[in-house]
C-alpha cells in the first residue's frame, strides 16, 4: 500500500520535472533550437495547429532556424504566427523556406531570462512539494484508518522525504544548467 503510494508520488514528481524541462527548452539562449518554436500555434484553414505539425524545423547553422512547411501556401500564416509570438525574431522567407536568424542575447536580456528561469524552477519545486503534501496526507489517513502501523507511517514518511529531496535536487540541477547556458557568451 505504501509502495504504491510512493510509486504514484514518484511518477507525479517525475512529471513535474519533465514539465520543467520542456518549459525551459523553450527559453531562447542565443543558440538556435527547434524547441524555441514549440509553443507557436498557427491559424491555417480555419484551425489552430502547432507549428511542428505543419512544418519541419531544422538548424542549418548555430544561429539560424529553417522552417520548411509541408504546404507552401501556409508560409504567410506561419510568418504571422511567428511575428505575433513573443520571440521577437523577424522571419525571412524565399517562397519555400522560412529562415529565422537568432540574435545574440544582450546582458540585460540574459539577466531577465535568468529571473524567469529561477521563477519557473521555484514553481517546479512547489509542484514537487505539493505532491509530497498529498502523499503525506494519504499516509496519515492510512494510519488513522489503522491500515498501517505507526512505524510504517514513519518509514513511509522518511521514504517520501528522500524522494522529494531527490527530485528537488534534480530541479535545481536543471535550473543551474539552463542558467549557465543562458549566461555563457
Amino acid at each position: 500500500m505504501i509502495r504504491e503510494l510512493l510509486q504514484d508520488a514518484e511518477s507525479r514528481m517525475r512529471g513535474a520535472v519533465s514539465s520543467l524541462e520542456s518549459d525551459l527548452a523553450a527559453f531562447r539562449t542565443g543558440r538556435a533550437s527547434p524547441h524555441l518554436l514549440d509553443r507557436i500555434v498557427v491559424e491555417v484553414y480555419g484551425v489552430d495547429l502547432p507549428l511542428n505539425q505543419m512544418a519541419v524545423v531544422s538548424v542549418p547553422e548555430p544561429q539560424q532556424l529553417a522552417i520548411r512547411p509541408y504546404d507552401s501556401s501556409s508560409i504567410s500564416a506561419i510568418e504571422r504566427a511567428i511575428l505575433k509570438s513573443d520571440l521577437g525574431i523577424m522571419p525571412n522567407n524565399d517562397g519555400k523556406i522560412i529562415r529565422l536568424n537568432i540574435p545574440r542575447l544582450t546582458e540585460e536580456r540574459r539577466r531577465d531570462l535568468q529571473k524567469h528561469i529561477s521563477r519557473r524552477v521555484e514553481d517546479g519545486k512547489v509542484a514537487i512539494r505539493n505532491v509530497r503534501r498529498d502523499a503525506l496526507n494519504d499516509l496519515r489517513d492510512f494510519e488513522k484508518e489503522k491500515l498501517i502501523s505507526e512505524d510504517e507511517f514513519h518509514r513511509g514518511q522518511d521514504d517520501l522525504q528522500d524522494l522529494t529531496n531527490k527530485y528537488v535536487n534534480d530541479v535545481d540541477k536543471i535550473g543551474e544548467a539552463k542558467e549557465a547556458e543562458i549566461m555563457e557568451v
